[in-house]
């Protein structure tokens, strides 16, 4: 099912029907603030399973990450931030970046990589912040499978090649082809480990 929804001012309507659609363990493809990702609730092993498997990669090394809808939320699923840090991911989010923290208890086990992290962003993009909000818990966050990043950016490009795949495929417009920079802070120093749409000058 593809569904428009307008980028700056969703439409309730619509994001019920998307979390409708994830509460019961559906799939989707949607819009960030950089590229198109697919996603689903972070509670639901079956989807997190299927995207794997649509994705071709062991859940185990897959390094996916999820989406928060702010700060708060963030540190929920991030083991005891100490404060330089919480100030340091205050002043880049809600932005373009992934920050692979030490994951808290409340973390699923199949999103934890072997180190016991997880990658957490928290996108600036209105339907994102709506599902997520809407939803009340994180969704996935993994790229869409392949190399072709340049077709991802159009929506219907995007429908005609994963509508057999997933339940629903969100239209908010143009996306990007720029993925989110990458910082790992599990370490002493923060490390920037892929250098994306998000300035890193730390």
């Amino acid at each position: 099912m593809l569904i428009h929804i307008h980028p700056q001012n969703p439409q309730h309507r619509q994001i019920k029907t998307v979390v409708e659609s994830l509460e019961r363990g559906g799939i989707i493809i949607y819009p960030t603030d950089t590229i198109y990702g697919i996603g689903c609730d972070i509670f639901n092993h079956k989807a997190i399973e299927k995207i794997c498997r649509i994705k071709q990669v062991d859940p185990q090394k897959a390094q996916l990450s999820f989406i928060c809808s702010d700060l708060s939320d963030l540190s929920k699923y991030a083991r005891q931030l100490p404060t330089p840090i919480y100030r340091l991911l205050k002043r880049y989010l809600p932005g373009p970046y992934t920050f692979i923290l030490p994951a808290s208890k409340e973390v699923p086990k199949i999103l934890k990589s072997k180190k016991d992290t997880i990658g957490l962003r928290v996108p600036d993009h209105p339907i994102t912040q709506a599902i997520v909000s809407a939803l009340g818990r994180p969704i996935l966050s993994a790229s869409l499978p392949g190399d072709l990043v340049e077709s991802y950016t159009d929506p219907e490009s995007i429908y005609e090649a994963f509508k057999n795949q997933v339940d629903i495929i969100i239209d908010g417009g143009a996306g990007g082809v720029t993925p989110s920079t990458i910082v790992d802070f599990t370490n002493e120093e923060p490390l920037l480990i892929r250098k994306g749409l998000g300035e890193w000058d730390e």
